[in-house]
């Protein structure tokens, strides 16, 4: 039985009044112990200071991107390393709008997956098609071309200790999102690839959906049997509308 994970992506929003107040909403409306794994991963320039306030609570810290490399003369980037000191479990990379408005390609991400890996943080890998893409039948063809480029370069056994997470592209901030039956589809095939590498890892991993969920969708969403919970953008940043979504994901 895989353990439900919602992670919230809060992307570059937040000031420290809101994030205070966010996270005070979270952890009230939060009992001690759920049956779901729970993270929120804010702008760098809040990490540490929200890390205080999750304090020994049950909802982890993830950043929502790292640098591929170690140390050095990097100008505006945060290593693997840091990420890790300040208090971050985990750490997105691949996301869409690193793809697309910074030009990160597939090899960059298996860079930076490798990274994360190498200083204990579980990466949670964004994949997913754009809407041109979807239109051309070429879902699966990116996906998993995406998919192979960290697979290629990592252990045989590094998704053991990391996350997936499948983002089409045309769902991410536009009100649209892919139906129940879409993301299973994906996340099925996501699960068939890794499992023709190693059929007990892909039983194991954990597939996120992202794009446009909400607390209206998110149990009829995570109902679907390869779906084992979110990447939650703009629906994370109210703390009553993430709690209704991390209900949702303990029904599942």
């Amino acid at each position: 039985m895989r353990r439900p994970f919602i992670a919230g992506n809060w992307k570059m929003h937040g000031s420290r009044a809101q994030n205070a107040e966010l996270i005070e909403g979270l952890l009230l409306g939060l009992p001690g112990q759920v049956p779901v794994d729970i993270a929120v991963c804010p702008p760098n320039v809040y990490l540490w200071e929200v890390g205080r306030l999750l304090k020994d609570s049950i909802v982890k810290l993830g950043a929502q991107s790292v640098c591929a490399e170690s140390i050095g003369a990097f100008t505006g980037e945060a290593s693997a390393a840091m990420l890790k000191d300040v208090g971050c479990t985990y750490v997105i990379v691949g996301h869409s709008e690193r793809r697309t408005i910074y030009r990160e390609d597939d090899a960059l991400v298996a860079r930076k997956f490798l990274a994360a890996q190498a200083q204990g943080l579980i990466p949670i890998l964004c994949v997913g098609e754009t809407l041109e893409e979807r239109e051309k039948g070429q879902t699966t063809q990116v996906v998993s071309r995406q998919l192979k480029a960290v697979l290629d370069v990592a252990a045989p056994g590094a998704l053991q200790q990391a996350v997936l997470a499948y983002e089409p592209v045309w769902a991410i901030g536009t009100g649209k999102n892919a139906t129940p039956e879409q993301a299973q589809d994906v996340h099925a095939h996501i699960r068939a690839e890794v499992a023709a590498r190693d059929a007990n890892i892909a039983a194991r991993l954990r597939v996120l959906y992202g794009g446009s969920v909400k607390a209206g969708n998110a149990k009829e969403i995570f109902a679907m049997p390869d779906v084992d919970g979110g990447l939650i953008g703009g629906a994370s940043l109210k703390a009553d509308e993430f709690l209704k979504i991390c209900a949702a994901g303990q029904a599942h």
